[in-house]
């Protein structure tokens, strides 16, 4: 059974983007980063990589760009349910986000998932090796 880990107050989590923080993998140790997003009220978690290249962020550290309730991979234009974690349009149409268990109790969102352990509010640790595409970066 998992050890819950408090990461965020339901008030922390914003309605119209998403919250970041970062967890280690208990396998291979590797930091992996996780958005949480709020839709009708329910709090849903997801590892934060878009499926068509997974190395590709979701969430760029400033919250992820939505359009209604979907979350919007800005590199590929990939179109995820928030609450399903579904592509329903773009370059990888039929795929799903990877799902982080969590639970929320008495206005706290906690890590239950058994594969991670709460690292740190925030991104993961940068990588000079990181080939993530910044041509879509907004300066």
């Amino acid at each position: 059974m998992a050890i819950r880990r408090a990461v965020a107050s339901v008030d922390d989590v914003p309605t119209e983007t998403t919250y970041l923080f970062t967890v280690r993998d208990t396998d291979s140790g590797e930091e992996r980063e996780v958005i949480l997003v709020e839709i009708d009220g329910r709090i849903h978690a997801w590892l934060n990589y878009c499926q068509h290249y997974t190395h590709i962020k979701i969430d760029k550290g400033s919250g992820a760009e939505m359009r209604g309730n979907a979350l919007i991979c800005e590199n590929h234009g990939a179109y995820f349910e928030s609450d399903t974690g579904y592509c329903n349009f773009g370059p990888c149409e039929g795929a799903y986000l990877n799902a982080v268990e969590i639970e929320v109790e008495d206005g706290v969102v906690y890590l239950t998932d058994d594969r991670y352990e709460f690292v740190r509010k925030g991104p993961a640790e940068s990588d000079e090796t990181d080939l993530e595409s910044r041509s879509n970066y907004k300066f």
